[in-house]
């Protein structure tokens, strides 16, 4: 088995278009700005963890077209991109899986753009745990979610499509449906996803040196 690589599956944080239900409650120009500190913390322990070589991203949208475009570019000029390809969430992630799979020919440490306060300890267990084309990792989200999915090959996502996703359930379901295509799963640690003002503050108070935590300050 190659050395794994690492995914992020995000939206361009454009106006409108990311945490909208933070949007609600804080308004949509300041989530937009949100949005993209968490996919800049993102990106930047990535990298840190894994090197932007072995780093890919499946984007929906541009990255030119939403906030701190410039900063956001310059951090994934050596990176992989994959565009987004399918009529919902589950399948643009089995396309995202496949698409960074065929690429690498590693072993793949999914994440997405909800925990800026992710570290590169995490990240290095989870490609260390995939050892295995069978091997799975799962990161469960206090929400009921997951905020980390690993796998040594796609074949191992191939169930997901069948998981309702943003449900208390999302991440037990997750991990059945990895199981019934064959999947040794291992959990690592617990993550907070940021989806409203509650969680915005629990991150922030919680990681204090991330971009998300000084803009949302």
């Amino acid at each position: 088995m190659n050395r794994a690589v690492v995914l992020v599956v995000a939206k361009a944080p454009v106006v409108g278009r990311v945490k909208t239900r933070l949007g609600r409650e804080v308004g949509m120009e300041r989530a937009a700005d949100l949005a993209a500190a968490a996919l800049l913390d993102t990106v930047r322990v990535c990298a840190a963890a894994y090197g932007p070589a072995r780093c890919h991203l499946s984007l929906d949208g541009v990255l030119a077209h939403g906030e701190l475009a410039g900063e956001l570019l310059d951090e994934t000029v050596e990176w992989t991109f994959h565009p987004q390809r399918g009529e919902d969430f589950a399948a643009r992630l089995v396309n995202a899986h496949e698409d960074a799979s065929a690429a690498s020919g590693a072993p793949v440490v999914q994440v997405g753009m909800d925990t800026p306060h992710l570290s590169e300890r995490a990240l290095l267990e989870a490609g260390a745990l995939l050892t295995g084309p069978d091997d799975a990792v799962l990161g469960p989200a206090y929400d009921g979610g997951w905020w980390l999915l690993g796998v040594g090959r796609p074949h191992l996502v191939a169930h997901l499509p069948e998981v309702p996703m943003s449900t208390v359930e999302t991440g037990r379901l997750t991990r059945d449906a990895l199981v019934r295509a064959g999947a040794r799963v291992t959990e690592i640690e617990s993550l907070w996803d940021v989806d409203e003002f509650a969680d915005a503050e629990l991150v922030a108070a919680r990681a204090p040196h991330t971009r998300f935590a000084r803009s949302w300050r």
